[in-house]
Protein backbone atom coordinates (compact mmCIF):
# COMPACT_ATOMS: atom_id res chain seq x y z
CA UNK A 1 0.00 0.00 0.00
CA UNK A 2 2.38 2.66 0.80
CA UNK A 3 4.20 2.14 -3.28
CA UNK A 4 0.62 2.22 -4.15
CA UNK A 5 0.51 5.61 -2.11
CA UNK A 6 3.66 7.18 -3.10
CA UNK A 7 3.27 6.19 -7.18
CA UNK A 8 0.39 7.84 -6.58
CA UNK A 9 1.36 10.91 -5.40
CA UNK A 10 4.44 10.97 -7.81
CA UNK A 11 1.74 10.90 -10.30
CA UNK A 12 0.09 13.83 -8.88
CA UNK A 13 2.82 15.67 -8.67
CA UNK A 14 3.62 15.10 -12.47
CA UNK A 15 -0.02 16.12 -13.59
CA UNK A 16 0.20 19.21 -11.25
CA UNK A 17 3.90 20.21 -12.97
CA UNK A 18 2.12 19.65 -16.51
CA UNK A 19 -1.08 21.40 -15.39
CA UNK A 20 0.72 24.31 -14.20
CA UNK A 21 3.15 24.75 -16.86
CA UNK A 22 0.93 23.27 -19.77
CA UNK A 23 1.13 26.86 -21.58
CA UNK A 24 5.12 26.24 -21.93
CA UNK A 25 4.06 23.10 -23.30
CA UNK A 26 1.47 24.50 -26.28
CA UNK A 27 3.30 27.72 -27.18
CA UNK A 28 7.22 27.57 -28.72
CA UNK A 29 8.21 31.66 -29.85
CA UNK A 30 11.24 32.33 -30.66
CA UNK A 31 12.63 35.87 -30.37
CA UNK A 32 14.88 36.55 -33.28
CA UNK A 33 14.24 38.19 -36.16
CA UNK A 34 16.01 39.01 -39.35
CA UNK A 35 16.63 42.15 -41.18
CA UNK A 36 13.35 42.05 -43.22
CA UNK A 37 14.86 44.66 -45.93
CA UNK A 38 16.88 41.33 -46.11
CA UNK A 39 14.50 38.76 -46.61
CA UNK A 40 11.01 40.59 -48.00
CA UNK A 41 11.25 43.20 -50.86
CA UNK A 42 9.25 46.28 -49.81
CA UNK A 43 8.19 45.30 -46.56
CA UNK A 44 6.88 47.69 -44.44
CA UNK A 45 7.68 47.16 -40.54
CA UNK A 46 4.46 48.02 -38.49
CA UNK A 47 3.07 48.04 -35.18
CA UNK A 48 -0.62 48.40 -33.68
CA UNK A 49 -2.36 48.45 -30.00
CA UNK A 50 -4.28 46.06 -28.83
CA UNK A 51 -7.19 46.20 -26.54
CA UNK A 52 -5.54 44.81 -23.44
CA UNK A 53 -2.58 48.13 -23.65
CA UNK A 54 0.33 46.18 -25.52
CA UNK A 55 1.91 47.01 -28.83
CA UNK A 56 2.67 44.40 -31.73
CA UNK A 57 4.74 44.51 -34.42
CA UNK A 58 4.22 43.01 -37.59
CA UNK A 59 5.68 42.86 -41.18
CA UNK A 60 3.18 44.40 -44.02
CA UNK A 61 4.42 43.19 -47.70
CA UNK A 62 2.94 44.29 -50.76
CA UNK A 63 1.62 43.12 -53.76
CA UNK A 64 3.91 42.72 -56.61
CA UNK A 65 1.99 44.67 -59.05
CA UNK A 66 0.32 48.35 -59.23
CA UNK A 67 -3.04 47.35 -57.12
CA UNK A 68 -2.85 44.51 -55.00
CA UNK A 69 -6.06 41.93 -55.85
CA UNK A 70 -6.86 41.76 -51.91
CA UNK A 71 -4.68 41.39 -48.32
CA UNK A 72 -4.05 38.18 -46.60
CA UNK A 73 -3.91 37.80 -43.00
CA UNK A 74 -1.07 34.91 -41.70
CA UNK A 75 -1.76 33.77 -38.40
CA UNK A 76 1.36 31.29 -37.46
CA UNK A 77 1.17 28.38 -35.69
CA UNK A 78 2.24 27.84 -32.20
CA UNK A 79 6.33 27.58 -33.05
CA UNK A 80 8.27 30.57 -34.37
CA UNK A 81 7.42 33.42 -35.89
CA UNK A 82 6.91 35.65 -38.50
CA UNK A 83 10.65 35.69 -39.74
CA UNK A 84 10.00 31.99 -40.76
CA UNK A 85 7.37 33.10 -42.89
CA UNK A 86 9.13 35.25 -45.31
CA UNK A 87 8.73 31.90 -48.26
CA UNK A 88 5.18 32.31 -47.92
CA UNK A 89 4.98 35.74 -47.71
CA UNK A 90 6.86 36.47 -50.71
CA UNK A 91 5.03 33.98 -53.08
CA UNK A 92 1.92 35.27 -52.23
CA UNK A 93 2.82 39.08 -52.71
CA UNK A 94 4.46 38.00 -55.86
CA UNK A 95 1.22 36.20 -57.34
CA UNK A 96 -0.94 39.75 -56.39
CA UNK A 97 -1.67 39.71 -52.71
CA UNK A 98 -0.58 42.13 -50.02
CA UNK A 99 0.42 39.99 -47.20
CA UNK A 100 0.21 41.03 -43.21
CA UNK A 101 2.82 38.57 -41.36
CA UNK A 102 1.35 39.02 -38.03
CA UNK A 103 3.26 37.99 -34.35
CA UNK A 104 1.11 37.13 -31.26
CA UNK A 105 2.08 38.48 -27.85
CA UNK A 106 5.71 37.20 -26.73
CA UNK A 107 6.19 36.07 -30.37
CA UNK A 108 8.95 37.88 -32.21
CA UNK A 109 9.74 40.44 -29.78
CA UNK A 110 6.32 41.83 -29.00
CA UNK A 111 5.59 41.82 -25.12
CA UNK A 112 3.03 39.38 -22.86
CA UNK A 113 2.91 35.89 -22.82
CA UNK A 114 0.71 33.74 -25.24
CA UNK A 115 -2.83 32.24 -24.34
CA UNK A 116 -6.15 31.38 -26.08
CA UNK A 117 -7.79 34.58 -24.96
CA UNK A 118 -4.82 36.97 -25.62
CA UNK A 119 -4.23 35.26 -29.70
CA UNK A 120 -8.08 36.41 -30.09
CA UNK A 121 -6.96 39.51 -29.16
CA UNK A 122 -4.10 39.64 -31.17
CA UNK A 123 -6.12 38.73 -33.94
CA UNK A 124 -8.73 41.26 -33.77
CA UNK A 125 -5.74 44.26 -33.09
CA UNK A 126 -4.42 42.76 -36.96
CA UNK A 127 -7.69 43.49 -38.59
CA UNK A 128 -8.39 46.45 -36.78
CA UNK A 129 -4.97 48.01 -38.00
CA UNK A 130 -5.26 46.98 -41.43
CA UNK A 131 -9.05 48.90 -41.40
CA UNK A 132 -6.94 51.70 -41.06
CA UNK A 133 -5.17 51.65 -44.16
CA UNK A 134 -5.45 53.35 -47.31
CA UNK A 135 -4.27 50.44 -49.52
CA UNK A 136 -6.37 47.86 -48.09
CA UNK A 137 -9.57 47.00 -49.19
CA UNK A 138 -11.84 45.57 -46.04
CA UNK A 139 -13.98 43.31 -48.11
CA UNK A 140 -11.19 41.97 -49.92
CA UNK A 141 -9.57 40.35 -46.42
CA UNK A 142 -8.12 36.55 -46.51
CA UNK A 143 -7.20 34.94 -43.16
CA UNK A 144 -4.74 32.40 -43.71
CA UNK A 145 -4.05 30.13 -40.64
CA UNK A 146 -1.83 27.48 -40.12
CA UNK A 147 -2.05 24.92 -37.54
CA UNK A 148 -2.84 26.57 -34.48
CA UNK A 149 -3.03 29.77 -36.50
CA UNK A 150 -6.18 28.42 -38.14
CA UNK A 151 -7.94 27.81 -34.58
CA UNK A 152 -7.18 31.84 -34.32
CA UNK A 153 -8.57 32.79 -37.90
CA UNK A 154 -11.37 30.52 -37.07
CA UNK A 155 -11.61 32.62 -33.98
CA UNK A 156 -11.45 36.18 -35.82
CA UNK A 157 -14.06 35.24 -38.08
CA UNK A 158 -17.51 35.98 -35.38
CA UNK A 159 -15.64 39.60 -35.03
CA UNK A 160 -14.12 40.46 -38.54
CA UNK A 161 -15.64 38.16 -40.92
CA UNK A 162 -13.21 37.98 -44.04
CA UNK A 163 -13.99 37.35 -47.66
CA UNK A 164 -12.51 33.89 -47.25
CA UNK A 165 -10.72 31.56 -45.36
CA UNK A 166 -7.40 29.65 -45.16
CA UNK A 167 -6.81 26.62 -43.42
CA UNK A 168 -3.63 24.91 -43.43
CA UNK A 169 -3.39 21.68 -40.65
CA UNK A 170 -6.35 22.72 -38.54
CA UNK A 171 -7.04 20.77 -35.42
CA UNK A 172 -10.64 19.72 -34.41
CA UNK A 173 -10.06 20.99 -30.51
CA UNK A 174 -7.19 21.35 -28.83
CA UNK A 175 -8.39 18.90 -26.20
CA UNK A 176 -8.85 16.33 -29.18
CA UNK A 177 -5.13 16.86 -30.57
CA UNK A 178 -3.71 16.59 -26.86
CA UNK A 179 -5.42 13.44 -26.27
CA UNK A 180 -4.15 12.17 -30.24
CA UNK A 181 -0.56 12.79 -28.65
CA UNK A 182 -1.21 12.21 -24.94
CA UNK A 183 -3.87 9.33 -24.80
CA UNK A 184 -2.64 8.46 -21.26
CA UNK A 185 -3.61 12.20 -20.15
CA UNK A 186 -6.82 13.75 -18.90
CA UNK A 187 -6.76 16.83 -21.29
CA UNK A 188 -10.11 17.87 -21.58
CA UNK A 189 -10.16 18.18 -18.04
CA UNK A 190 -6.39 19.25 -17.77
CA UNK A 191 -6.42 22.70 -20.14
CA UNK A 192 -7.04 26.01 -20.23
CA UNK A 193 -6.92 27.04 -23.69
CA UNK A 194 -9.80 24.74 -26.08
CA UNK A 195 -9.42 26.30 -29.40
CA UNK A 196 -12.91 24.57 -30.29
CA UNK A 197 -12.67 24.54 -34.02
CA UNK A 198 -15.10 21.87 -34.79
CA UNK A 199 -18.11 24.15 -32.91
CA UNK A 200 -16.34 27.34 -34.75
CA UNK A 201 -16.44 25.85 -38.49
CA UNK A 202 -20.15 24.78 -37.77
CA UNK A 203 -21.33 28.65 -37.27
CA UNK A 204 -18.83 29.94 -40.41
CA UNK A 205 -20.57 30.04 -44.30
CA UNK A 206 -17.29 31.81 -45.26
CA UNK A 207 -15.73 30.40 -47.98
CA UNK A 208 -12.97 28.04 -47.14
CA UNK A 209 -10.37 25.85 -48.59
CA UNK A 210 -8.67 23.73 -46.23
CA UNK A 211 -4.97 21.81 -46.47
CA UNK A 212 -3.76 18.85 -45.09
CA UNK A 213 -0.80 16.78 -45.18
CA UNK A 214 -1.57 13.25 -46.02
CA UNK A 215 1.55 12.29 -43.53
CA UNK A 216 1.37 14.84 -40.82
CA UNK A 217 2.50 13.60 -37.35
CA UNK A 218 1.43 16.74 -35.80
CA UNK A 219 -2.24 17.02 -36.28
CA UNK A 220 -3.44 14.20 -38.06
CA UNK A 221 -5.16 14.58 -41.65
CA UNK A 222 -8.28 12.72 -39.78
CA UNK A 223 -8.70 15.78 -37.90
CA UNK A 224 -8.40 18.52 -40.64
CA UNK A 225 -11.01 16.25 -42.86
CA UNK A 226 -13.22 16.21 -39.74
CA UNK A 227 -13.15 20.43 -40.06
CA UNK A 228 -13.76 20.26 -43.61
CA UNK A 229 -16.72 18.21 -43.32
CA UNK A 230 -18.34 20.26 -40.83
CA UNK A 231 -17.78 23.59 -42.45
CA UNK A 232 -21.63 24.90 -44.12
CA UNK A 233 -20.20 27.01 -46.50
CA UNK A 234 -18.53 26.81 -49.88
CA UNK A 235 -15.20 24.52 -49.75
CA UNK A 236 -12.68 22.59 -50.74
CA UNK A 237 -10.43 20.29 -49.25
CA UNK A 238 -6.49 19.97 -50.44
CA UNK A 239 -4.12 16.93 -49.85
CA UNK A 240 -0.77 17.49 -50.13
CA UNK A 241 0.44 13.83 -50.75
CA UNK A 242 3.55 12.53 -48.70
CA UNK A 243 3.57 16.04 -46.66
CA UNK A 244 4.39 16.51 -42.79
CA UNK A 245 3.61 19.03 -40.36
CA UNK A 246 6.55 21.68 -41.45
CA UNK A 247 8.04 20.20 -44.52
CA UNK A 248 8.14 23.09 -47.52
CA UNK A 249 5.47 21.54 -48.90
CA UNK A 250 3.08 22.72 -46.66
CA UNK A 251 4.44 25.16 -45.24
CA UNK A 252 5.47 27.45 -48.63
CA UNK A 253 5.66 25.17 -51.61
CA UNK A 254 4.29 25.18 -54.82
CA UNK A 255 1.29 23.49 -54.98
CA UNK A 256 0.09 24.71 -51.55
CA UNK A 257 0.55 28.41 -53.28
CA UNK A 258 -1.02 27.28 -56.69
CA UNK A 259 -4.25 26.12 -54.88
CA UNK A 260 -4.42 28.72 -52.38
CA UNK A 261 -3.75 31.54 -54.92
CA UNK A 262 -6.27 29.66 -57.46
CA UNK A 263 -9.20 29.77 -54.10
CA UNK A 264 -7.84 33.85 -53.64
CA UNK A 265 -8.49 34.73 -57.22
CA UNK A 266 -12.01 33.01 -57.37
CA UNK A 267 -13.39 34.39 -54.04
CA UNK A 268 -11.52 37.92 -53.91
CA UNK A 269 -10.53 39.08 -57.38
CA UNK A 270 -13.22 37.25 -59.85
CA UNK A 271 -11.59 39.34 -62.64
CA UNK A 272 -8.62 37.01 -63.18
CA UNK A 273 -10.36 34.26 -63.99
Amino acid sequence: MRVVAMVSLAALAALGLIWISQRRLIYFPTQALPDPATVLAGVEEVTYPTEDGLTLAAWFVPAVKEESSGTVVVFNGNAGNRGDRTLLAEAIAGRGYAVLLVDYRGYGGNPGKPSEEGLAADARAAVAYLRTRSDVDPDRLAYFGESLGAAVALGLVEHHQPAALVLRSPFTSLPDIGSTHYPFLPTSLMLWDRFPNLEKIRRTDVPVIIIAGSADRIVPIGHSRRVFEASPGPKRFIVIDGADHNDLALTAGTRLIDEVVAFLDEVLDPGTG
